[in-house]
Formats: C-alpha cells, sequence, structure tokens
C-alpha cells in the first residue's frame, strides 16, 4: 500500500495546485454567499475527485494482469501516452503564463459567482475536479496505478481516501479556514487569489512537465 501511495502522491499534488478551482473557490469566499457556496463547491469538488480516481482505477481492471517478471506493453504504451499529454499541457501553460506586471483578466465566469446558487457551486466543483483535462489526466494516471497495484478493496478505499485528502486540500484548507475565521481571512484570501492568478500558471508548467517526464519513463521501462 506504501508504494501505492508514493504513486499517486505526485499526481494528487499536481490536482492540489491547479490554480482555477482555487481561484473559484476563493471568489466564492469573498462573495455574499461565501458560507453557502464554498460548501457546495468543496462537496462537489471532493465528489469530483473520488469519481474520477475510482473510475479509472475501476477501468485499469480491464488490462492484462500484471505479471512483475514479463514486459507489460499496454500499460506502458497508456503511460507514455498520458506523460505525452501531460508535457503537452505543459507546453501550453508556459506559452499562456502572464506576461508584464498587470493581473491576468478574471474569466466571465468567475465574475459570476457572486451570484452563484448552491447547486450550481457543486456541480461547478464537480465539472472541475472531474472533467477538466488536467484532473481528469491526474485521475487517469492514479487509477492506472492502483489498477496496477494489486491491492484489496479495503486498502484501495485508504489510498483513494489519501489521494483525495491532497488533492482536494488546496480548496479543504481556505473554505474551512474561513468557516471558522470569516474576518481574519478576508485579506489574505484577496492577496493569495492574485498571486494565484499571475504565478500558477508557471508553477503547473513545471510540475506537469516532471510528471509529465517521470510518467514516459514509467511507460518505457514497461515496455
Amino acid at each position: 500500500m506504501g508504494a501505492a501511495i508514493g504513486d499517486v502522491l505526485p499526481l494528487a499534488l499536481g490536482v492540489a495546485i491547479s490554480p482555477i478551482p482555487v481561484i473559484a473557490a476563493i471568489l466564492m469566499l469573498l462573495s455574499p454567499k461565501a458560507r453557502v457556496t464554498s460548501v457546495g463547491f468543496l462537496l462537489g469538488w471532493v465528489l469530483g475527485i473520488v469519481v474520477a480516481v475510482t473510475v479509472f482505477e475501476l477501468l485499469s481492471s480491464l488490462l492484462p494482469e500484471k505479471d512483475a517478471d514479463a514486459a507489460q506493453p499496454i500499460a506502458g504504451v497508456v503511460r507514455i501516452v498520458l506523460g505525452a499529454l501531460l508535457l503537452w499541457l505543459a507546453l501550453r501553460q508556459w506559452r499562456g503564463r502572464p506576461r508584464g506586471d498587470g493581473e491576468p483578466p478574471v474569466p466571465k465566469w468567475m465574475q459570476a459567482i457572486d451570484r452563484i446558487t448552491f447547486p450550481r457551486a457543486l456541480g461547478l466543483g464537480f465539472l472541475l475536479a472531474a472533467v477538466n483535462p488536467k484532473n481528469l489526466l491526474m485521475a487517469v494516471a492514479a487509477g492506472v496505478a492502483l489498477g496496477e497495484s494489486g491491492l484489496g478493496a479495503g486498502e484501495l478505499v485508504v489510498v483513494i481516501a489519501v489521494y483525495t485528502l491532497l488533492a482536494a486540500s488546496t480548496v479543504l484548507v481556505p473554505v474551512v479556514g474561513y468557516l471558522l475565521a470569516a474576518r481574519r481571512l478576508s485579506g489574505p484570501l484577496e492577496s493569495l487569489r492574485g498571486w494565484l492568478l499571475t504565478e500558477n500558471a508557471a508553477i503547473m508548467a513545471v510540475l506537469l512537465l516532471v510528471l509529465g517526464v517521470s510518467m514516459v519513463g514509467k511507460g518505457i521501462g514497461a515496455l
């Protein structure tokens, strides 16, 4: 189980530092309906992470049974493709990083967060966790790793719980912190929002590059 946790932790970190859901959560915490919408968003975010990684773990069981002494061409090709997609996303993130000193514009859907309701916040959190291309690739990679681990059902639940906790932590911490100390966190949250808008594209590019190279390497090793 320890090896499986080690395989999925870097992928969970990739989900955790994705800027869009964190910025969306912060904007909800700064909105008039902060307590309602932020909790809905958090629930949807956690649910989306769990559903995505569980679905791909179940699908990975369709791959031929793993033999430690034999080559694994199918799993190797899957890993190489996933790694190549992560490298492509890293390039897109780097080329799309903000230029200059000004804060990049906020997407229109984020500007409408003040008017969002609990069900829509729940759905938005789920979509960003389970359908967002970057997070979806992380879930696929984590699901394949878990499917190859040979763990029992109870151990899989534990590993998925650890993956989910880390992946959701960057949304979980500010939401829970705001519910406990709303007045103290308003200023720091606004500062964090601005920093994420300007700097996180570069951070995501570097992380995706590292994960992509690692995934391609593991895929080549499995051939």
